[in-house]
C-alpha cells in the first residue's frame, strides 16, 4: 500500500524547488516522479479491484548514481556546445564502434570519468586506442570536451547514458579489450549497497562484453568496497584476480593519479586497485 500523504509531500517540494530554481533538471526530475505517482495509483486500483498486475514492470530501476548537475563552468558550457557533435555518440549508435571511431582499434571503457583528467590522458598518450567514456555529470563530460577538443585528438568518444543499459541493449559481445572503473560511489551506507555498480549482475554484462584476455581495472579508496569487489567477482567466478595493488605510486603504468584520488590519499584513504583478466 502506497503512503499517499507522503508521496503527495514529496511531488509538492519537488515542484516547488523546480518553481523557485527553474532548473530544467529538477522539472524533469518532477515531471517524471508525476508519472510514476500516476502508474502506481492505477496499479494500486488495480490490485484491489482485483485485477492481476504484474508490479515488477513498474517499479524503478535501481541506479548507482545519482544526477547532480553541480555548477557549469563558462568553458564547460562552451566546449558541450561546441566539441558535442565532434565527441558526443548517443547509445544506438555504440553498436558498431568501428564505425563510431572510424577505424577499428582496441576499444578501452571508462565508465564514470569525473572531470575527465585522467581518460584525456591517456588518450593522448596513446593514439593507437580508441577510449571510450561513460559520464552522467555533466560538468565532468564538458570539462573533457573542452580538453579534447584543444588537445586535437580523434580517438576519444564520450556517452552520458546509464553504463548498464547500454551493456544490455547496445554494447556489442566481446566489442571491449579494456574496461576501467576508477573511484566509483562506495554507498557505503548498507541500506545503499543495493546501488553500487559492482554486482553480480554487472561483472557478467562485462564478462560478455570483454574479450577474452581483456583486463577489467578497478580503483576505489573504500577498504569495505575493494573486499565486496573480491566478494562478487570470486562468487560470479568469470574473472581471474592478476593484480592487487595497494597505494599505487603516482608514477606507474596503469593509469593517471586524478584530483579526486590525490584529495583521498591527504585524508589517510587506502588505495585499492584490483585488475582482473577474461
Amino acid at each position: 500500500m502506497l503512503h499517499r500523504e507522503a508521496i503527495l509531500e514529496r511531488l509538492l517540494r519537488v515542484v516547488k524547488e523546480s518553481a523557485a530554481s527553474r532548473s530544467f533538471f529538477i522539472i524533469t526530475q518532477a515531471t517524471s516522479f508525476f508519472s510514476w505517482y500516476i502508474t502506481a495509483t492505477c496499479v494500486q486500483f488495480l490490485t484491489f479491484s482485483g485485477g492481476a498486475v504484474d508490479t515488477k514492470q513498474f517499479r524503478r530501476p535501481i541506479r548507482s548514481f545519482v544526477r547532480r548537475e553541480g555548477r557549469m563552468t563558462p568553458r564547460q558550457e562552451r566546449a558541450l556546445n561546441s566539441a558535442w557533435p565532434r565527441f558526443g555518440v548517443q547509445p544506438e549508435e555504440l553498436s558498431d564502434l568501428s564505425k563510431v571511431f572510424s577505424r577499428s582499434n582496441p576499444v578501452t571503457l571508462e565508465i564514470g570519468f569525473g572531470m575527465g583528467e585522467g581518460l584525456l590522458a591517456m588518450a593522448k598518450e596513446h593514439s593507437e586506442t580508441n577510449f571510450l567514456g561513460i559520464e552522467v555529470h555533466r560538468p565532468g563530460v564538458g570539462s573533457l570536451l573542452a580538453g579534447a577538443e584543444a588537445a586535437g585528438i580523434n580517438n576519444l568518444k564520450v556517452c552520458t547514458h546509464d553504463v548498464v543499459e547500454l551493456f544490455e541493449q547496445r554494447l556489442l559481445t566481446a566489442s571491449l579489450n579494456k574496461v576501467m572503473i576508477f573511484f566509483p560511489d562506495p554507498w557505503p551506507k548498507k541500506k545503499h549497497h543495493k546501488r553500487r555498480l559492482l554486482n553480480g549482475r554487472v561483472i557478467r554484462l562485462l564478462h560478455d562484453k570483454v574479450v577474452p584476455g581483456g583486463v577489467v581495472h578497478i580503483a576505489t579508496d573504500w577498504q569495505h568496497y575493494a573486499q565486496d569487489i573480491k566478494h562478487q567477482f570470486a562468487e560470479v567466478n568469470l574473472f581471474s584476480l592478476q593484480q592487487e595493488i595497494v597505494d599505487l605510486p603516482a608514477m606507474n603504468p596503469y593509469r593517471k593519479q586524478t584530483k579526486f584520488e590525490r584529495r583521498g590519499k591527504r585524508l589517510g584513504h587506502r588505495i585499492t586497485d584490483l585488475l582482473y583478466l577474461r
